[in-house]
């Protein structure tokens, strides 16, 4: 059965392997099923949502699209474009946090965790980022969107608001309810430091995480330094329970070998840490190494990027300007011909 994907990645900089393992190897996958008509959007207007150097926005959004391509998401096959090329994002927004309710915004529990303590400084497009990310996905009919454990609930509240738009102006059908496409095992990859944190940029010490740029010897380094337990290498699956950091490596072999967390656990059981690290790290450097130096070469053609983004946004704006213009109608707004 043929699916249309829509999915989004903020363009926040130096990209690390938990964006790779949670997002963009499944988008490779994706692309390359003939049968899925897919849709891949660098959200740049949920970027700003926190404050951004705009010099460093533009050069994030062309790495995006470099890491996108490097990874082999392959741009005739796929749409990629810029969310703030799409005037119609914009205006869906508006038009949708109209039905939308404070009540479902106020149970999202992303915004709490961004927002920290001091609510009152967040800004008000942190609030209400997740109407823009409805709107996004509605406008181009998508049927499913990919999603990790921390999208679940803003792809619910999607839901809510088509199936709210469709019965306030009783248009059965017409916003698309999308479905979940439940990322495969692992595709949450936390911090090399702490087991119970998610992989992320924003933690202080590089030594935390594998950045797609990082260099060969870095990534040995990295992986030699990744806090591992006294105890052997799990027998069985159960022990990892408690053992955060050992579920995390193990997981992310899994997932660069494409195999499943059973079979990496009995292949590596009850040997040291150090062999098996020796073994992750040789998989790491044969994974993302050239990825890591075809960003490079990419970054260095800005107008070939920029390309891709401009012939996406012309397929994606045929998509959205005819469905915003029909979502105005419904709505009752006057719509020149």
């Amino acid at each position: 059965m043929s699916k249309k994907i829509f999915s989004g990645v903020q363009p926040t900089g130096n990209l690390h392997l938990g964006n790779y393992l949670g997002a963009i190897k499944n988008f490779v996958e994706l692309n390359n099923d003939p049968s899925n008509e897919c849709i891949f959007c660098v959200v740049d207007l949920h970027a700003i949502t926190i404050k951004q150097d705009p010099s460093e926005l533009k050069k994030n959004i062309r790495e995006t699209v470099a890491t996108f391509i490097a990874s082999g998401i392959d741009p005739k096959k796929s749409i990629i474009f810029n969310q703030s090329g799409i005037a119609a994002h914009s205006e869906g927004a508006w038009i949708l946090s109209c039905v939308a309710r404070m009540g479902w915004l106020n149970r999202m529990t992303q915004f709490k965790e961004k927002a920290g303590k001091d609510k009152e400084k967040a800004s008000i497009g942190l609030y209400s980022y997740p109407v823009l990310m409805a709107a996004d996905i509605l406008l181009y009919d998508a049927s499913h969107v990919p999603v990790g454990d921390d999208q679940k609930q803003h792809l619910e509240l999607c839901r809510d608001i088509a199936q709210k738009f469709n019965n306030d102006f009783n248009v059965v059908d017409f916003l698309k309810v999308p479905e979940p496409l439940i990322q495969k095992e692992f595709s949450r990859i936390m911090s090399l430091r702490d087991g119970s944190k998610k992989m992320s940029k924003s933690e202080l010490s590089d030594l935390s995480r594998i950045n797609l740029s990082d260099d060969k010897d870095t990534i040995i380094n990295k992986i030699k330094k990744a806090k591992t337990d006294p105890l052997p290498m799990p027998k069985d699956t159960k022990e990892l329970e408690e053992r955060l950091e050992a579920q995390n490596l193990l997981g992310i072999y899994a997932s660069l070998s494409n195999s499943t967390l059973e079979s990496s656990v009995e292949k590596f059981a009850g040997n040291n840490f150090s062999e098996f690290k020796d073994k992750l790290s040789e998989l790491l450097v044969d994974k993302i190494i050239p990825i890591s130096e075809e960003i490079k070469r990419l970054l260095k053609d800005k107008s070939y990027l920029d390309s891709i983004l401009l012939d996406g946004a012309e397929k994606a704006n045929k998509i959205a300007s005819k469905k915003i213009k029909n979502i105005k109608e419904i709505v009752g707004f006057l719509i020149k011909n």
